[in-house]
């Protein structure tokens, strides 16, 4: 598992099973967080006056506020900051914030497909790169938690499940994404 290094990062030596492992993992995570309805944002037209720049700039963000999502993962990875009582704070808060948060959490995620290796091998990552590493699996394990419906008893589930289930083989690789995550927390902390 991570090891910490002298310059703040960390490092880690993955097989190529796990290297592979992961890249199929993060790749579905950066392709539900782009979102095709969405277009890019438009700049200004140029203008020699900062004024009608700005005035421009709030025009174009009078459009609807974003509903909530309906795909369970991405409503667990760009969640409500009011919580569901309060949807249209929720909607303006969103309007604002996440298509910022959508592009952070692709960028996190190409951080780990550009600093895997493709056959496995040494990962060395400088602390920048370690902390996205961590959000990266977060989201990932996010995604993981919510296709298998863990809840809180889920190790419970997990021992009464039939060796032969197909779940069984998820569950345990959600189980290794949370062992990357904690050795990776714990490099981290130095």
């Amino acid at each position: 598992m991570f090891r910490s290094t002298r310059d703040g990062g960390a490092s880690v030596w993955l097989s190529a099973g796990e290297a592979t492992l992961l890249r199929t993992l993060v790749v579905p995570v950066m392709e539900l967080l782009s979102d095709p309805t969405r277009p890019s944002p438009v700049k200004p037209a140029e203008s020699t006056d900062v004024l009608d720049d700005l005035e421009a700039l709030f025009a174009e963000v009078e459009t609807p506020n974003p509903e909530r999502p309906d795909d369970p993962v991405l409503a667990r990875l760009l969640p409500d900051a009011y919580g569901e009582d309060d949807q249209a704070k929720s909607g303006e808060f969103r309007k604002f914030t996440e298509s910022s948060l959508r592009e952070a959490k692709k960028y996190f995620a190409q951080t780990v497909l550009e600093t895997l290796p493709p056959k496995g091998g040494r990962v060395k990552l400088t602390g920048d790169q370690a902390r996205d590493w961590l959000r990266a699996l977060n989201d990932v394990r996010l995604m993981f938690g919510v296709r298998l419906e863990v809840t809180e008893d889920y190790e419970e589930h997990i021992s009464g499940l039939d060796p032969k289930d197909p779940r069984a083989a998820a569950f345990e690789v959600y189980g290794w994404l949370g062992a990357v995550q904690e050795s990776l927390v714990r490099a981290i902390a130095g």
